[in-house]
């Protein structure tokens, strides 16, 4: 593989619930079907993680991003493929990493991921990191290890007031030295056509990004999402009907295409 043809995707909202992790895992799944994906939890949250079936408590520094991010351990990829995806998974250590990796100024901080991943680039045709619910440092590391930002928005009035400030950190990576980081697309999560809420949302991001960044078509909100996630699976192989499974596959079809 090409490792200047790789594609690496930074999935962030600063805001949380907008859906991450189940954006990740389900674009993920519908690359995987034709392309090598590698998935990077980089949430101490961990759902990511969760939701591709491991037990984050049982996670070694080996096998936790934190190890390699902090400097103790080399890389380690998850040894197995889940549903046709490689993982590098995490735990609520990674919520430590911040105020380490701050007290060490032997290197540029915000280039600690990229340089993991430069590592691999050539084993992958998508990078897909699912970063925290904040502008942090791990945002940051995110944000410059990536060639492209696909943001998931909840279509609700708290997650929306976010959008500007978010737009405007990653204007400011790009004006700092990574003038390549394009938003591939903005997701909107979690819909119901029948809210007001939602619908006005919907209507005025587009209206505020309109010829500038691509909006996809919305998620519908389903309590499928969560069963699926139980189920430790992408909602195609949990309920292959669905109708978010076709918008799912719409947009890693865009993402291809980029």
């Amino acid at each position: 593989m090409d490792r200047n043809s790789t594609k690496v995707i930074a999935i962030l909202n600063q805001s949380g619930g907008a859906g991450k992790s189940t954006l990740t895992q389900n674009l993920g799944y519908h690359l995987a079907i034709k392309h090598k994906v590698l998935l990077v939890d980089l949430d101490p949250q961990a759902s990511l993680t969760a939701f591709m079936g491991l037990s984050k408590e049982k996670l070694t520094d080996e096998q936790n991003i934190y190890g390699v991010l902090t400097e103790r351990t080399a890389l380690h990829i998850w040894e197995k493929t889940i549903h046709g995806m490689y993982l590098i998974p995490t735990n609520i250590k990674l919520a430590g990493t911040e105020r380490e990796i701050l007290q060490d100024m032997t290197i540029d901080n915000r280039t600690r991921l990229k340089l993991v991943l430069d590592d691999v680039l050539d084993q992958f045709d998508y990078i897909l990191i699912d970063c925290p619910p904040s502008l942090g440092i791990l945002s940051i590391m995110s944000l410059v290890a990536a060639t492209h930002v696909v943001i998931p928005l909840q279509t609700q009035y708290k997650c929306y007031l976010g959008t500007d400030q978010l737009l405007q950190t990653i204007a400011r990576v790009k004006k700092g030295g990574h003038q390549k980081l394009e938003i591939a697309c903005i997701v909107p999560m979690m819909y119901d056509s029948r809210n007001l809420q939602d619908a006005g949302i919907l209507s005025e991001v587009k209206q505020q990004v309109e010829g500038r960044i691509y909006v996809a078509s919305p998620i519908p909100k389903s309590t499928v999402f969560p069963d699926a996630a139980q189920a430790n699976v992408p909602l195609a192989l949990y309920k292959k009907n669905h109708p978010a499974v076709p918008i799912l596959e719409d947009i890693a079809n865009y993402i291809i295409k980029l």
